[in-house]
């Protein structure tokens, strides 16, 4: 018999629409946060994109922003600020990746503006509370309810153009956020249900992607996959992997989703021996996986993602700084983080060997 329940979850107030041609729906959930002028937030890239949305909420739209920089420099969140805040908007849509959605989460922590969220790929960031900032070479997270999305659009329709090696690497991305949930400390059952299924629809969904970016089926398994996992990540506390991420997508610019891609293998072989419920939950998420590190690692082989930092620009010579930036900042993990194991592990992701604990 189960030992007695005893946890606590937090249930996050947010709006999701999901399927496809949700876009359309835009103006409708603008009107619903009792939203006049938005700005609409984008990377360069999705500028066309920002124009087609402006294009569809009409006089809502207050003016585009097409700045969105990966891991936001404070330099860039403050002229999304200026620019807000000269346009006289009330809200932001954010549209696109991370990058865009931490922009809009940098606006909201300044402004206090709520946020509507359409997301391009499937990292997942759209639905949690947790923000980053990047100055001088450094990382800084936190939680704060203001930048949680109020409403998220999740249109399978707009990841159709996103290329085979950026679906994966943000899929393997948003695994992520769910592996860390299953053995965070405030992890609960409820967490525990969603983590599983957010990887499991995500590992089925990504190899179909891969093989057929215009499966929408696949796709929109891959966005309610991104959904669970996001959450997973809002309601507990980051770990060794997240941790470690963030020191090397703050310190030395690495690509954000393909870090996460890298190091997620090697960060949760490290962490197995000390989180078996972890590795049971995994295990059914995997396919009957008895080595879920392992198997995530075959995954991204397979998917043609990257599975070293040094295909990322990051140089041996960085394993040392990197390893005291991690300690310097304990954290909650399952397994002790010494300096010995944290450079063994780093080693591997920096090389591509396959993980081991």
């Amino acid at each position: 018999m189960n030992a007695m329940l005893d946890f606590g979850y937090q249930s996050l107030p947010m709006r999701v629409v999901m399927g496809p041609h949700a876009l359309d729906r835009l103006a409708e959930e603008i009107d619903r946060a009792g939203l006049k002028r938005v700005v609409i937030l984008c990377s360069p890239e999705q500028e066309a994109l920002a124009v087609t949305v402006a294009g569809l909420i009409g006089e809502r739209a207050a003016g585009i922003h097409p700045h969105a920089r990966m891991h936001v420099p404070v330099e860039s969140a403050t002229r999304a600020r200026d620019r807000v805040a000269e346009l006289n908007a009330d809200g932001c849509v954010a549209v696109g990746g991370g990058s865009a959605i931490g922009l809009g989460k940098a606006v909201a922590l300044r402004h206090g503006l709520p946020i509507i969220a359409v997301p391009t790929t499937y990292a997942g960031s759209e639905m949690t509370p947790v923000w980053g900032l990047t100055e001088d070479g450094v990382k800084r997270t936190g939680k704060d309810p203001r930048v949680l999305p109020v409403s998220v659009l999740y249109d399978p329709e707009l990841t159709v153009t996103l290329p085979a090696i950026v679906s994966a690497t943000s899929g393997m991305n948003a695994i992520a956020h769910a592996v860390e949930a299953l053995y965070a400390p405030d992890t609960s059952p409820v967490v525990g249900l969603m983590a599983e299924e957010g990887v499991r629809a995500l590992a089925t969904a990504l190899p179909d992607i891969v093989a057929d970016g215009t499966d929408l089926e696949a796709r929109a398994q891959a966005q309610y996959g991104a959904w669970l996992c996001g959450a997973c990540l809002g309601a507990t506390t980051m770990s060794l992997h997240h941790k470690l991420c963030h020191a090397l997508g703050g310190t030395l610019d690495l690509p954000h989703a393909p870090t996460h891609t890298v190091v997620l293998p090697h960060a949760l072989a490290y962490n197995q021996p000390a989180a078996p419920r972890a590795v049971a939950a995994l295990g059914r998420a995997l396919d009957g996986a008895t080595d879920p590190a392992m198997w995530l690692w075959e995954l991204a082989g397979r998917l043609g993602a990257p599975r070293s930092l040094q295909e990322l620009g990051m140089v041996e010579g960085d394993i040392e700084p990197i390893v005291r930036i991690a300690l310097a900042n304990p954290y909650a993990n399952p397994r002790e983080v010494t300096d010995e194991g944290l450079t063994r592990m780093l080693r591997a992701a920096w090389s591509g060997r396959p993980p081991t604990g």
